[in-house]
C-alpha cells in the first residue's frame, strides 16, 4: 500500500506542476522533451548506466514493451492537447480519466483478477464521480467526436502497459523498462520539438525538470504497487485519489470554487476509496 500512495503522490506533484506552468510555459513540447529527459536519466541511473542493455533473458520482452509504452505515453499527450483543442477540456479530461477502463478490463478478461462486490460497487461510484468532477457550469463542449475514444483507448493503453509488464516482464529488469519507456518518448517528442520549430526557454526547461522527477517516481511506484495489490484496486484508487487530492489543493491554495454536484463528487470518491480497499 505504501508504494500507491507515493504512486498518488507522485502523480498529485505532476499536476500541481503542470498548474503552475499553464501561464509560464508556452512552447509545450519542449517541456516535455525535457521532462523527458529527466525520466530518462533517472531510469538509466537505478538500472545501471552499464546494464541498460543487458544479455538476460527477457531483455527482448522488456525492450518491445517499453517501446510501446512510450509510443502510448506521448501519443495520449498529444490527443489530449488535440482533443481540448476540438472538444473542449471538460470532454477530453473525462475521457483521459475514464482510460482506466482499458487496464481494469485488461485485468479482468485477461489476467483473471477477479473483483469483490465491494470493488465493483466501488468502481461504479469511482466512475460516476470521475464525469462529476468534471461537470462545470455553463459548459460548451462541442459533441461527442471518434477521437475522444481514442483518446481513452490511449491513455488507458499508456497505463495498462505497467500491468502488462508486471504480468509478462521479468522484474529484475523493470527499471530498464521504465528507461526505454521515456526513452523512447524522449526521441520521439524531440522529433515534434524540432518539425514544429519550437525554441524552449528558461520556464520550458525549469518545470519540464520539476515535472520529470515525480513523473518517473509515479511510474516506479505505480509499477511496485501492482506486484503487491491487484490492479483491480491500484488503478482506480490511484486515479480517484489523485483526482480528490489535486482538487483539494485547487480550493485550498489556488481558491478555486467548487459547484454542490462537485462536492457531491469528492464525497463520492471518498466512498469509492473505502469500498476498493475493503
Amino acid at each position: 500500500m505504501i508504494f500507491l500512495c507515493l504512486a498518488i503522490f507522485s502523480s498529485c506533484a505532476i499536476s500541481l506542476f503542470m498548474r503552475i506552468s499553464a501561464n509560464r510555459v508556452s512552447a509545450k513540447l519542449s517541456m516535455l522533451s525535457v521532462n523527458y529527459v529527466i525520466c530518462s536519466l533517472l531510469g538509466a541511473s537505478y538500472a545501471g548506466f552499464d546494464l541498460i542493455c543487458p544479455d538476460v533473458s527477457g531483455f527482448s520482452t522488456t525492450v518491445s514493451l517499453g517501446i510501446v509504452g512510450g509510443i502510448l505515453f506521448l501519443a495520449s499527450f498529444i490527443l489530449l492537447q488535440r482533443n481540448t483543442a476540438r472538444n473542449g477540456i471538460v470532454l477530453s479530461s473525462v475521457f483521459m480519466k475514464l482510460g482506466l477502463l482499458v487496464p481494469m478490463i485488461l485485468s479482468v478478461l485477461v489476467f483473471r483478477e477477479l473483483p469483490t462486490w465491494s470493488q465493483v460497487v466501488g468502481f461504479c461510484i469511482a466512475l460516476l464521480a470521475i464525469v462529476l468532477i468534471n461537470v462545470k457550469k455553463g459548459n460548451t463542449a462541442s459533441r461527442f467526436h471518434w477521437e475522444l475514444l481514442v483518446l481513452l483507448l490511449t491513455g488507458g493503453g499508456a497505463d495498462a502497459m505497467s500491468k502488462v509488464f508486471e504480468a509478462l516482464g521479468p522484474a529484475a529488469l523493470s527499471n530498464q523498462f521504465l528507461f526505454y519507456i521515456f526513452a523512447v518518448a524522449l526521441v520521439l517528442c524531440v522529433a515534434l520539438v524540432i518539425y514544429k520549430k519550437e525554441r524552449p526557454g528558461l520556464w520550458e526547461v525549469l518545470f519540464g525538470a520539476a515535472i520529470g522527477i515525480p513523473n518517473f517516481f509515479s511510474s516506479k511506484f505505480l509499477l511496485r504497487s501492482l506486484a503487491d495489490l491487484p490492479a483491480v484496486v491500484v488503478y482506480p484508487s490511484f486515479s480517484i485519489a489523485t483526482i480528490l487530492i489535486t482538487t483539494l489543493v485547487g480550493v485550498c491554495f489556488f481558491k478555486e470554487r467548487l459547484r454542490k454536484l462537485q462536492w457531491l463528487a469528492l464525497a463520492a470518491i471518498v466512498a469509492a476509496l473505502f469500498l476498493l480497499n475493503i
